[in-house]
């Protein structure tokens, strides 16, 4: 197995220390570990600071206030800002796609992708090709596992070094502000990096379900990122080949939000954008939650009935170089149900340098953001914990700045 040391990087890239610098130095103030280029960000502290409260069990107390290390600041609450009732981001039926099959791409629905992609960030997609009896089940057999006792839940519980298995906090600082859910995190590409072992064996259908899940979400990521390239105009195959053609990374994660008293003063999910390529989210069919942020205000998703919720991620938005921007979403929490979803993140290899496409760069286009790999970038997030679109703003300023 092969390790990079941030000395190497900083030193064999010259031309974007001042990026990499201010990364990482964030990132790892008192670490001098590796990054593992397979997924394994080994420069994570091991353990989390403090020891691990799980919410679904304050939850289940019937506490009647929640602790203050949930209670957000009175700019980040969920009553700021919301928008009108009835706006909702796009919706695109797939079917003319499936009916032209994998060698046409109706320009129709090629028309509708671009402007989704390039007004909101957001799009619901339904007739996607996934069966919806499957969906169902991939959703159902999580909300199983979540019920299942503690100690068999625990058994899996993950650290942040990998953040793999079951797991109630994102980032690593010590008092950090806490979000309202529990999760579970696995991988699913490359193979070297799926362990069954690692997926839960309760309930007892849950890896065969998910892994007949997986292979449909992951045709449906490379339809798109069919679609995503032509719409650039790019040949059908230049995203793919940014990511690592066949050899890209694929992981799920499954969020749990558990009934909350003060639903108020809290959030399900901090606001972010997502660090990797293309998000694809199962939502609970029957409990909006997702806020996705358009023009300062907060727009509730009202999922469709059998769709997913796709967005850009933070590397597509730099190998378009802007022209698809991700957007900061969060998930709001109830005093009357749980909820449920699974958010498929497509992503690039993660050791391969991502920048703006070549193609996309003129003197009058200058590329925004410096060579990165994956693995760097999403550290900022796995050790920050979700915070807006911070890390972007930072490649941003580095770009502009003369060195």
């Amino acid at each position: 197995m092969i390790y990079i040391s941030l000395y190497e990087i900083q030193e064999t890239q010259p031309t974007n220390s001042h990026y990499r610098t201010l990364i990482c130095s964030s990132l790892i103030l008192a670490t001098t570990t590796l990054i593992n280029p397979f997924g394994s960000d080994m420069n994570c502290p091991r353990d989390w600071p403090e020891p691990i409260v799980r919410v679904q069990s304050l939850s289940d107390s019937g506490l009647g206030t929640i602790p203050d290390r949930y209670v957000k600041p009175p700019t980040d609450r969920p009553s700021i800002t919301a928008a009108a009732a009835d706006v909702n981001i796009p919706l695109i039926d797939f079917q003319r796609l499936l009916d032209g099959g994998d060698g046409d791409v109706d320009p129709g629905v090629l028309e509708q992708v671009s402007e989704a992609c390039r007004s909101w960030g957001f799009f619901q997609v339904v007739n996607h090709g996934v069966r919806p009896e499957l969906m169902d089940q991939a959703r159902e057999v999580w909300r199983e596992f979540f019920h299942q006792p503690m100690d068999v839940k625990t058994a899996y519980a993950n650290s942040p070094t990998t953040y793999e298995g079951y797991g109630s906090r994102l980032g690593v600082e010590k008092g950090a502000i806490l979000d309202w859910s529990d999760y579970y995190f696995l991988h699913y590409l490359p193979s070297s990096l799926k362990d069954h072992n690692k997926w839960p064996a309760f309930p007892s259908s849950l890896r065969g379900v998910i892994e007949e899940y997986s292979e449909q979400v992951v045709k449906l990521c490379g339809r798109l990122m069919k679609i995503l390239s032509i719409n650039l105009g790019l040949d059908e195959s230049c995203l793919q080949n940014a990511f690592g053609g066949d050899d890209i990374g694929a992981c799920l994660r499954i969020n749990f939000y558990p009934k909350c008293p003060q639903p108020d003063l809290t959030l399900g999910l901090s606001s972010h954008s997502d660090p990797g390529g293309l998000t694809i989210l199962l939502p609970d069919q029957h409990v909006a939650g997702l806020q996705v942020r358009r023009n300062d205000q907060w727009i509730t998703v009202k999922p469709a009935q059998h769709a997913f919720i796709v967005n850009i991620g933070d590397q597509v938005q730099v190998l378009s170089n802007a022209v698809y921007k991700s957007v900061e979403h969060r998930v709001i929490v109830n005093s009357n149900q749980e909820r449920v979803s699974l958010a498929y993140f497509y992503n690039p290899r993660g050791e391969l340098l991502v920048q703006p496409m070549k193609e996309l760069v003129t003197p009058e286009n200058p590329p925004l953001y410096p060579a990165m790999t994956f693995n760097e970038y999403r550290l900022y997030i796995r050790t920050k914990g979700p915070r807006g679109k911070s890390q972007l703003a930072i490649g941003e300023s580095s770009a502009k700045s003369p060195r």
